[in-house]
């Protein structure tokens, strides 16, 4: 997840953007709200719980993880949104447990590894996004 394109914030932060909009927090913080309305869920009735944002690839120049907090902050301000539990920052990853229908979350912070698993898996995640996407005229009916 990004927090935005570049330095455009906003509507204007994805609107022209060539790559996919559902990797942005905009989009995606308006999508999954959306989501909840459409199946019943009520406004007044949300609350915010936080959690992630470390930075967990010491070698990248841009701190993802930072401005990942400081959209989704942002974001609930802007929404009128009560934020009531979080756990953001830091050096390390998080396993996060969440129940819908108490609302309740476990989170363990994982601790740093002698391996190089997830800043492999992010590499090939971020070169995977950057590939041009082939056109496939196969079509397999089912």
């Amino acid at each position: 997840m990004l927090p935005i394109k570049g330095d455009l914030i906003g509507h204007d932060g994805w609107q022209h953007n060539n790559s996919y909009t559902c990797r942005y927090g905009l989009w995606a913080m308006e999508y999954l709200i959306n989501e909840i309305l459409k199946y019943g869920g009520v406004r007044q009735n949300l609350q915010v719980k936080l959690f992630g944002g470390g930075r967990v690839l010491q070698n990248m120049s841009t701190d993802v993880g930072e401005q990942n907090i400081h959209f989704a902050h942002d974001y609930v301000m802007n929404e009128g949104l009560p934020i009531v539990g979080s756990d953001v920052g830091g050096p390390w990853p998080r396993k996060v447990l969440f129940y819908p229908d108490t609302g309740k979350v476990l989170v363990k912070k994982l601790q740093s590894t002698h391996n190089d698993t997830i800043q492999r898996r992010e590499r090939q995640y971020r070169d995977s996004l950057e590939a041009p996407v082939q056109d496939s005229a196969e079509i397999e009916l089912f």
